[in-house]
Order: C-alpha cells, then sequence, then structure tokens
C-alpha cells in the first residue's frame, strides 16, 4: 500500500467524486480510478459503489478512511519535524576529546557557540586520543578532537590546531636555560600514559634527535597533563608539556622553560569523525564553526 493510494483515495471519499478528486490532485480521472482499483485489489474489497453519476463509500471505506487520514497527518507531521531538524541548532553536544584540546580548548569555543545557539548544551568526554578515537569508530561518539592521527581505515582527520611542547622543570631545579637535545639522557623524565596524544608526539620528536624514550630516566608515568604539571612543580622530574597546559604556571613563574637546542616541537590537533557517518545538523553546525576557526588561522 502507497501513501500515494492513501491520498487519492481521501480525496474520492471526500468529494465522493473521481473527476473533483483529480481536480483537488491535479491529475486525471482515469488517474485516479485506476489508482483506486489498485488499492481495492490490494485490501481485496470494494470501497465504493458507482451508482449512475454518483459513487458511495462501502463500509470498508468508512474504516480506511479515519485511518488513512492518521497515517497521512502523521507523514506530514513527521517530514515537517524532519526538515526542523535539518534547520534548527538545539540539543545535546558530546564531543570527545584528548586532554589538551579539552581541558584548555574547547571551554571557550564551547561558550561562544552557545552564545551563538542557546539551546545547545555541551558534553565533553576527555580521554586519550586512543580510546576517543575507538569510540568514534564503536560509534559511541559523533566528533572527537585529538592530538595525534590514531591509524583507523574509517576515520577521517581534519586539521584543526597547532600547539607547541616544551621542555620544563620546577623553578627551583637547576639546569641550564639551553641544552643539547642528549642531556635530556641525564635528567629524571615525567612521562605520560600509553596512547596519549601527546606522548606519541614526543616519541616522534625525540626519534628524530636519535633518542629513544627507552633511554629515558622515566621516573614517574601519569595519566593526565595536570598531573605531570603538579609533579614538576614538586620537582619530581622534567616533562614536555603542552604550552596550552602551562599558560598560568609560566606567567606565575612555578615552572621554567628549558630551549632544548635545534629542536621545536609543533603539532597539530586534529578533529576526528566517522568517515561513512553522517552527522545529525548540530553537530555539523559545530564541526562547520570549528572549521571556520581553522580558516581563520
Amino acid at each position: 500500500m502507497e501513501t500515494r493510494h492513501l491520498r487519492i483515495f481521501t480525496s474520492v471519499y471526500q468529494t465522493r467524486s473521481f473527476t473533483k478528486a483529480a481536480e483537488m490532485l491535479h491529475t486525471s480521472q482515469p488517474t485516479v480510478s485506476e489508482h483506486i482499483r489498485n488499492l481495492e485489489m490490494h485490501l481485496d474489497c470494494r470501497l465504493f459503489d458507482r451508482l449512475g453519476r454518483s459513487i458511495m463509500p462501502t463500509r470498508e471505506a468508512e474504516i480506511l478512511y479515519p485511518r488513512a487520514l492518521a497515517i497521512l497527518q502523521d507523514m506530514q507531521k513527521l517530514e515537517e519535524e524532519i526538515a526542523m531538524a535539518g534547520q534548527t541548532v538545539s540539543g545535546e553536544l558530546i564531543i570527545g576529546a584528548s586532554t589538551i584540546p579539552g581541558a584548555y580548548v574547547l571551554p571557550s569555543i564551547a561558550s561562544t557557540f552557545k552564545e551563538t545557539y542557546p539551546g545547545i548544551s555541551f558534553e565533553v568526554r576527555i580521554d586519550d586520543s586512543a580510546k576517543i578515537v575507538q569510540a568514534i569508530l564503536a560509534n559511541d561518539l559523533f566528533l572527537g578532537i585529538v592530538g595525534a592521527r590514531i591509524p583507523a581505515r574509517k576515520i577521517t582527520y581534519l586539521p584543526f590546531t597547532q600547539d607547541e611542547l616544551i621542555l620544563v622543570c620546577s623553578a627551583k631545579r637547576d639546569i641550564p636555560d639551553k641544552i643539547a637535545p642528549e642531556y635530556l639522557l641525564e635528567l629524571p623524565f615525567i612521562f605520560r600514559e600509553h596512547g596519549s596524544g601527546t606522548r606519541k608526539n614526543i616519541e616522534n620528536f625525540l626519534a628524530e634527535q636519535k633518542i629513544n624514550t627507552d633511554q629515558l630516566d622515566i621516573v614517574a608515568m601519569l595519566g593526565s597533563s595536570t598531573a605531570v604539571k603538579e609533579a614538576v612543580k614538586a620537582d619530581l622530574g622534567v616533562s614536555i608539556i603542552s604550552r596550552h597546559a602551562l599558560q598560568d604556571e609560566l606567567k606565575a613563574g612555578t615552572v621554567r622553560e628549558i630551549e632544548i637546542h635545534g629542536l621545536t616541537m609543533l603539532r597539530s590537533f586534529y578533529i576526528a569523525t566517522a568517515s561513512k557517518r553522517t552527522l545529525p545538523h548540530h553537530y555539523q553546525a559545530f564541526l562547520d564553526s570549528l572549521l571556520t576557526l581553522v580558516s581563520k588561522e
């Protein structure tokens, strides 16, 4: 049974005329008659008695009419709701993010986006880059911002913004302001956990200097940038951390930046989405706003 059959049936029922129904629907009378015959064949019953030039609905038509009308009204309401969903930017945005973008980049972006679209609410789920990507692959998240491109065939990565990783120590630790890369092997080192985008980037940068992280004197492995910062401030060791995460500490003088000769550690954050998944309208609007920020940089 097709909705066009029901639409023609209700028009015939209301007008009590094949000709008037055809005029209402801007089609021909034979087309109307054919659709009614097809509907009668499908339902295996007569819907209208032909009485000369007039027609009368049968008992079966009396049963069908209110149900057909309700179906058509529900279809129209569904079309209107879908159209509205494609125009209204409202609802909950659940964004996955690795530690640095989640804690230091997204909050201000979310605030600005909500000023434009008050009907939006945010939840930012912070985890390491690998777990954020896995959540997208498992369809638990639509969108994430990560600190490394984790190999995955069904994930699309879009460059978002840049960050600089810097070597820092406690203000009271006696280390020269500028060191050679090999001097890192002599320092007690605080590292992020496996799966961290920051850790993956550090490993890549040090590998360019022929330094394997297994050679470092790792005194602690911690699960967040906040924990690493506190350990550095407590003088447990040195670490390489995002400049985004250290702005307050550098201004306050509780940590000190150490330049590594010949090594500038710039990295990109990426917007990660499932390659073949269609984003809901409010997610697409947020993604578009992120890409607008990228174009302005």
